[in-house]
């Protein structure tokens, strides 16, 4: 699809008068822009009447592009409904999780089971295919928008039914499932089953659900009622055209939506990166390798970030210099092939007038920011082609599953406190300040190539995987697992033996009671010579085989195991398990350990804000990324005779080698 990383962003000309493009291409060219994604949100633009199609302004725009000698990502443009649509279709207005309709208004305002939205909107997909494939600025489609959001109409409670039906074959087993003997739920009609909200089984959020079976299909549900959307999207264009990629733009660890399921039905993966403000580095470094995880590996695009700052929060601080090029890099780092920003010029009016822009409304180019974007744009140039289609050679995997997610979260119990996504990262930032590389991997994944498989907080284990992590033992390997583990089936229901279910022989060890206590209740563990806190859900453990490694220090349970370790099998495997929330100390001593046990410690583990990546091209180039992400220098020594492939400059093995504040090094090994 090129030969250098693709780099540019989201591009709405429409929204100025068309004396102003002239700037923008010029603009582009200087910045080294290849790339705009168009039509994001251009339905009402080009289809004003039910009957009317209009293509000019996109006829124009494209046309532009293909003239400048840039290629276009080409959104259908159905992430939002037109208001004409929405007046005449009133169905195809969402009710919300309070039962409440909606009328027009904002984006992602559509109902997924409404067959007047269906049938438009693929309808506008086939129209945009029919025109526009084998355009010279086609480069791929991007079907949609930021897909999210659930509707509980009775649309969707009518087409809920039928996927239950699909799923279960009959009530008898969705009435299994389920455990609807609790509370004389159960049923003897599929017409009796309303969609878990506000007004039946939940209270107090969406969090709080009576019937967690029930909860979790709904999640289920409208993750692939949404997916059916694009299929039919998708499905339009490639009646029109076979060959072009089809993407959507993804939102990283988003919990409403199981991006695995999603993931066989993409081209290639791409997401919109808006970190925390307070997030760490490695917090966007797990959903990049989350995305690429999506595509077994494949690079994947950087579809959104922004050049400069956002605006949807309620402190929006800026970027300081450097640190947009250290973005952009570390994602190239974990295997994008393609780096865009939201938005190449910034909007006149609405609520993204304030979102950073690569060019603002006085259409600079002497700005800071569009200075530090050229510049940039320069180096992906020299670049080249190196890193496309490089992949990660990760000896460490972190199993992520939604399902896990959803469960642990709606659980009633143990402690409503503890949240997925950051207990996951705890454990990926040890591994990752470690120096190890990490595959995040979906429960389905192969696990033949991993020394290491660290699986924090797996609620649910499904099919073979208790299987396939003893096999990674068996063979020598280590797998790690934690408190609120191995608990519950693929309906979320308890499994009928001691915790943590199908882990506990992997694990050798028995866990009776728990503790949870709030969040400012912190208990002190003992780890060799570290003291280190946990908090929040403390698990009493039985060790049936394992061996204590630390011990809680306070309450009734001092002295006992707070984290363990397992011999299994007969070529020195290992189950290590965490029966608390360690605070990220007590997280590190444990990962480094285990990484040590297999020689996985990279050679600068002991400077964590300096970020490693090492990615092998097509060809056999091996590149090492390093990333600093300190403001202060970082000093170095090189473990490996290199090339930078951002200075030219030769570093030999031994030598120092110095990152300045924010600094990166492109570094072709030897």
């Amino acid at each position: 699809m090129s030969d250098k990383i693709r780099y540019g962003g989201d591009y709405n000309p429409e929204q100025w008068p068309e004396e102003v493009w002239d700037e923008d291409h010029r603009l582009f060219t200087r910045a080294g822009i290849d790339t705009l994604t168009v039509g994001v949100f251009s339905w009402s633009l080009t289809q004003p009447a039910e009957d009317t199609y209009d293509f000019g302004v996109l006829d124009r725009i494209l046309e532009r592009a293909a003239a400048e000698g840039r290629r276009v990502c080409l959104a259908t443009g159905t992430a939002a409904v037109p208001p004409w649509l929405a007046h005449a279709y009133p169905e195809v207005n969402r009710t919300d999780f309070e039962g409440r309709r909606h009328r027009y208004g904002q984006r992602h305002n559509f109902c997924p089971s409404s067959p007047a939205y269906r049938r438009l909107a693929t309808a506008l997909a086939d129209r945009i295919a029919e025109r526009y494939a084998g355009h010279p600025a086609l480069l791929a489609w991007h079907v949609n928008n930021e897909y999210g959001g659930a509707c509980y109409c009775d649309l969707c409670a009518d087409a809920f039914r039928g996927w239950l039906r699909d799923r279960y074959g009959d009530l008898d087993a969705l009435n299994d499932a389920w455990c609807t003997t609790f509370w004389s739920h159960r049923y003897t009609d599929f017409a009796q089953i309303e969609p878990p909200s506000a007004l039946t089984e939940h209270w107090r959020g969406p969090d709080h659900t009576a019937f967690q079976g029930a909860t979790l299909d709904w999640s289920r549900f409208t993750t692939d009622a949404l997916l059916g959307c694009f299929l039919a999207e998708k499905e339009a264009l490639r009646s029109h055209d076979q060959d072009t990629p089809v993407t959507t733009n993804f939102m990283g660890m988003y919990r409403p939506l199981d991006y695995h399921r999603w993931a066989p039905h993409l081209d290639f993966a791409s997401w919109d990166s808006y970190p925390p403000l307070d997030a760490p580095p490695t917090w966007p470094a797990l959903a990049h390798d989350l995305m690429r995880g999506l595509k077994d590996g494949a690079p994947f695009w950087l579809m959104e970030q922004t050049p400069s700052t956002t605006a949807c929060r309620d402190v929006n601080p800026l970027r300081r210099p450097g640190e947009l090029r250290l973005a952009t890099f570390q994602a190239i780092a974990h295997g994008a092939d393609a780096a865009l920003y939201f938005q190449l010029r910034a909007s006149r009016g609405a609520c993204e007038k304030y979102h950073g822009a690569v060019i603002g409304h006085a259409g600079r180019d002497d700005t800071r920011v569009f200075g530090e974007v050229a510049g940039i744009g320069t180096e992906l140039a020299a670049l080249g082609a190196v890193a496309l289609g490089a992949r990660t050679p990760a000896r460490t995997a972190l199993v992520f599953d939604w399902d896990s997610w959803w469960a642990l979260e709606i659980s009633d119990g143990p402690s409503r406190h503890v949240r997925y996504q950051d207990t996951v990262h705890a454990y990926y930032r040890a591994a990752r300040e470690a120096g190890a590389d990490v595959d995040v991997v979906p429960h389905t994944a192969d696990l033949t190539a991993y020394d290491v498989v660290l699986a924090p907080v797996l609620h649910m284990v499904k099919g073979d995987l208790a299987a396939r992590l003893e096999a990674v033992a068996a063979r020598g390997g280590t797998v790690l697992a934690t408190f609120l583990s191995g608990r519950v089936d693929a309906h979320d229901r308890a499994f009928l033996t001691d915790v943590p279910g199908p882990l506990a022989g992997l694990m050798g060890i028995r866990v009776d009671e728990w503790d949870a206590r709030p969040p400012d209740v912190v208990q002190p563990v003992r780890l060799g010579e570290l003291s280190t806190g946990a908090r929040l859900v403390f698990e009493i453990v039985r060790p049936r085989g394992a061996e204590p490694v630390g011990t809680y220090g306070a309450d009734f349970y001092a002295g006992t195991p707070a984290v363990t370790r397992n011999a299994f099998g007969t070529d020195g495997g290992e189950g290590w398990y965490v029966a608390t929330a360690l605070e990220q100390p007590g997280v590190d001593w444990v990962v480094r350990r285990i990484l040590a046990r297999h020689d996985l410690l990279g050679p600068h583990a002991d400077q964590p804000a300096v970020e490693t990546a090492h990615r092998t091209a097509p060809d056999g180039t091996r590149l090492l990324f390093l990333l600093n992400h300190a403001a202060e220098p970082a000093q170095l020594t090189a473990h490996a005779p290199a090339t930078d492939l951002l200075t030219g400059e030769r570093v030999e093995k031994q030598a120092p080698l110095t990152l300045d504040p924010y600094g990166v090094a492109v570094l072709r090994l030897q």
